[in-house]
């Protein structure tokens, strides 16, 4: 079944794709939550002229992201949790503590856009920016123990 993506969704394309998926997961998931329309010819015709004409615009955008992605560099985020003896911490790193964060520093990055692995001991890790289509971005995720108050 070829359908037309109306938002990105994570793990199967980006808005305005033109995608083939599964008939099942298509009508019954897809098209009702108005995540996707049907691939019919005049949709895609009016896909094609929407895309014409936001051009520009996606430029634009793709630019502020690699923008973005150039003044976020090399940061480092720095994250205290509290931990055992043994380095591992209690409860887990988000992806909205990492969004906070990168927000206190100036930089608006939306924590649906971020990427982090399971973090469950204290270390440096890797968290990917999906900021555009085209623009990924690396940040270090520095996870410390909290200092013991005695």
């Amino acid at each position: 079944m070829e359908i037309i993506l109306k938002t990105d969704i994570a793990g199967l394309g980006y808005k305005n794709d033109v995608l083939d998926v599964k008939p099942g997961y298509g009508r019954n998931y897809l098209i009702p939550q108005g995540f996707a329309v049907l691939a019919t010819e005049s949709n895609k015709k009016v896909l094609a002229e929407n895309l014409k004409q936001a051009a520009h615009k996606a430029e634009k955008i793709q630019t502020e992201a690699e923008e973005l992605a150039a003044a976020i560099g090399n940061t480092v985020v720095e994250i205290t949790m509290k931990a055992g003896e043994s380095g591992k911490i209690f409860g887990r790193v988000t992806n909205t503590q990492v969004s906070d964060i990168l927000g206190e520093k100036g930089f608006a990055v939306d924590r649906k856009k971020i990427a982090l692995g399971d973090i469950k001991n204290v270390g440096e890790y890797t968290a990917v920016l999906d900021l555009h289509k085209e623009v990924k971005h690396e940040v270090k995720v520095n996870v410390v123990a909290e200092a013991k108050a005695e």
